[in-house]
């Protein structure tokens, strides 16, 4: 049995479609957007993580140079002392 649809059902289906279509298209584009804006967010966590490592081997970097120094000191006076040592033996 074929049932028969009047010209205002089909047409009222016909809206429905298209609104759907565009509901579709609008949910689409708006996911591509998020899609973009989470890759954006993620490259801009990636360079911050980069500085953020740099920044830490910077500052250990900076705790060598203090203890070098330190012992380059101790080493300069250590020779002194050695330099005194021999003028006194002399």
């Amino acid at each position: 049995m074929i049932v028969g649809l009047s010209s205002g059902v089909t047409l009222a289906w016909w809206i429905a479609l298209g609104i759907g279509l565009v509901v579709a298209l609008v949910v689409a584009g708006l996911l591509e957007l998020l899609r973009r804006t989470v890759h954006q967010i993620d490259r801009g966590v990636s360079d911050l993580l980069t500085v953020g490592g740099r920044l830490a081997q910077n500052t250990w970097t900076i705790q060598l140079f203090r203890t070098t120094n330190l012992h380059a000191h101790e080493l300069k006076e250590e020779l002194r002392r050695h330099a005194r040592a021999e003028r006194s033996d002399e």
